[in-house]
């Protein structure tokens, strides 16, 4: 990745619902403008991210969504109401801080769940997007959710029925509907319930991506109101499937027909199975898709590095 990099602008913008996002700015002022959509949701900005992208060339935008990271009111408060949380809420957030930023049109980059984002957003605003950069991409549909909450349970079984048992007795006994069930129980007026719902579930986030040698435990989720805000926001848009109609982002891949783009994805991600990034490439006319051999979910720093600087000239607008 590029050197580290401190930002040179950052602050808090109001984008209406009581929500304020954080945001900030760094590597060229004059530089091609882009933005970077992280995971989770609910994972937030983290400084490595910036490292992405080339700071002679780009003017890199990076942003907390609503409830994340540094942004106001965080899904971790005692009471948090994510009724004005969804992806079309996020999707206005970004328009928003574009013109606070006096953007044209940027260069969209978005990791995991960050891509959905990402998306979504292009598919809404084609003419302000130059391109699009999708690291083990996902489409938050109902059928991956499942996989990620049901049916790795095969793979990991043990862990797997602690995680389903977690979830009450209200859950079915294949494991349907975990998500929903999970989110509940994190809003339970009792904060000793939502205190082990949170644990339970971010242990099970930190399983399944085990299958890889190379995975690293996420530091984060040692702290207990960073589980509680991530746990609230990714169960609350997994039981929503992303608040988006089944197969909605890969009909729509056909207003990104003159969007030029790079997918990358790991042949051995689980997390984000290589199908995903196939369809994608499949319904998107003059796509690019880099299949990162022996590499997991986040596949490797070079292959993402490749990908940002193919569009790391003049900016377009």
């Amino acid at each position: 990745m590029y050197p580290p990099i401190e930002p040179d602008d950052a602050g808090m913008l109001a984008v209406g619902d009581g929500h304020e996002i954080s945001w900030e700015t760094c590597g060229n002022p004059a530089g091609r403008p882009v933005v970077m959509l992280h995971g989770g949701p609910g994972s937030g900005c983290t400084p490595g991210l910036r490292r992405w992208f080339d700071p002679q060339a780009y003017r890199i935008v990076l942003l907390d969504q609503r409830g994340a990271g540094r942004s106001t009111p965080s899904a971790a408060d005692d009471v948090a109401d994510l009724s004005a949380n969804t992806t079309a809420h996020l999707v206005a957030d970004l328009e928003r801080l574009r013109e606070h930023l006096g953007i044209g049109t940027w260069v969209v980059t978005g990791v995991s769940w960050g891509t959905t984002l990402a998306l979504a957003y292009a598919q809404d605003h084609p003419d302000r997007v130059d391109a699009l950069v999708l690291v083990s991409p996902v489409m938050t549909t109902h059928r991956e959710v499942e996989w990620l909450t049901r049916d790795m349970g095969r793979i990991f079984p043990e862990e797997w029925q602690t995680f389903r048992d977690g979830a009450g007795p209200d859950v079915a006994p294949d494991g349907s509907g975990l998500a929903a069930a999970y989110s509940k129980l994190l809003h339970d007026p009792d904060p000793v319930v939502r205190e082990r719902a949170a644990r339970q579930w971010c242990d099970w986030e930190e399983t399944h991506p085990a299958t890889h040698p190379a995975h690293r435990p996420n530091l984060r989720f040692a702290d207990p109101r960073f589980r509680l805000g991530f746990a609230r926001l990714v169960t609350h848009y997994f039981a929503h499937a992303a608040f988006l109609d089944d197969g909605a982002l890969v009909r729509g891949m056909t207003r990104l027909a003159g969007t030029p783009g790079v997918i990358v994805a790991g042949r051995l991600d689980i997390s984000s199975p290589p199908d995903v990034a196939w369809a994608l490439h499949r319904a998107w006319p003059g796509s690019e898709l880099v299949l990162v051999e022996g590499a997991g979910h986040g596949t490797t720093a070079e292959a993402i590095v490749a990908a940002t600087d193919r569009f790391a000239g003049p900016a377009v607008g």
